[in-house]
This record gives structure tokens, sequence and C-alpha cells, in this order.
């Protein structure tokens, strides 16, 4: 059976904002790991992109052969092998993370999955490392826009236990878990890129 190369045309859309802003929270070198990197489009965009960067995707492992044909296609030497992730699995496949970009998964997982996330990223994460979660957020319970409503009862309907996130409930999973918010930056189409940095 011939696997198709994924493609997500939210991806294309947001990947240039979305390099706009990391790669100046991104601008010295390090390993970023991508968690939930989907068809692996960002990956390779932003590898391509930012050279000094070596670029850690991740995700569940259905996902894994998609990422693996982008990767393949896009031959980038600073562009590592997709390794299997779930954020529920208690051992992941480091000893340290130093930088962390997630982009449109925290609304498509399960409030209890977004707690994990948040758990093990309090013990992985090194001494001042990074913290870019791209995607729509409410805030003060309150949706947005009105696209963002609609775009929550769809995945509601779709998996009735995911949902967009409310910003204070992740401010406070990630203060619990030693972050601190660097910056909220209001990007295209109704979405947030939230800047977090591990407290000294």
């Amino acid at each position: 059976m011939t696997i198709q190369k994924p493609f997500s045309q939210a991806c294309e859309n947001n990947k240039a904002p979305i390099l706009d802003t990391i790669k100046e929270v991104f601008s010295r070198p390090t390993t970023v790991w991508e968690i939930g990197s989907g068809t692996g489009q960002h990956a390779c965009h932003f590898a391509e992109n930012l050279p000094h960067l070596a670029w850690q995707p991740s995700d569940r492992p259905e996902n894994l052969a998609g990422i693996h044909l982008w990767r393949d296609e896009a031959q980038l030497p600073n562009l590592l092998p997709p390794l299997s992730l779930d954020v529920a699995d208690l051992l992941w496949p480091c000893e340290r993370i130093d930088a962390v970009f997630a982009a449109n998964t925290l609304h498509i997982m399960s409030s209890e999955e977004v707690n994990l996330l948040f758990e093990r990223l309090a013990v992985y994460l090194a001494a001042d490392a990074t913290v870019c979660i791209y995607g729509p957020f409410n805030y003060a319970g309150a949706y947005t826009s009105e696209s963002n409503a609609r775009f929550d009862l769809w995945l509601k309907e779709r998996d009735v236990m995911s949902g967009i996130k409310d910003f204070e409930e992740i401010m406070c999973l990630a203060e619990n878990g030693g972050l601190e918010l660097e910056a909220d930056n209001a990007m295209p189409a109704n979405n947030r890129l939230l800047v977090l940095r591990k407290k000294a």
C-alpha cells in the first residue's frame, strides 16, 4: 500500500507568520522538539529557514510515515528523523529538552492530555528552556471571534473531549510546571503564539 504525502492547508497558511516570530525566539543554536508535528510541513519549513537549529519532529506512531515522506523529500541535514511520542507516555525518548514548539495541538487534545503535557515538560525541560505554543485560545472564558466559536463546535462534534482551551487554564498549568509567560503574540486568523520560559 502506497502512502500519500499528507498535506494541511492550515500549515501552508500559517507557516510564514509563525516563522517570523519563532526566528526571534529561537535565535541561538539549539535542538527544538516539535510536539505534534502532524503532516511534517512545519518541520520542513522551519528547518530549511532556521539552519542553525536542529529540528526534532515527534508525533503519535500513526503520523510518523507521513512526516518521513516530507523529510525524505526535503533532504535537510538539520531535520532529524521523527520520533514516536504520545504526551501520555511515562517515559519520553530523551533525557532533556532545551526548546519546544507545538502548533495546533492543544485544541485537539483533551484537558487531561494537556495536563499530562505540562507535567512531562516539568520533568524534561532543561533550565532556561523555551516553549512556543501556537493556536487559538479563549480569554476569560470567551471566544475571541465568531470563527473560533464555530471551530470549537466543529472540534467537539468530531471529538467531545477536544476543544479550544482557556488561556488562563494554560497559564496555570505552565506556572505549576515552572514556566513563565514571556510573550503572548497575536497571529493571523485569530490565533496566538505563546512564548514561555523555564524559571531559573
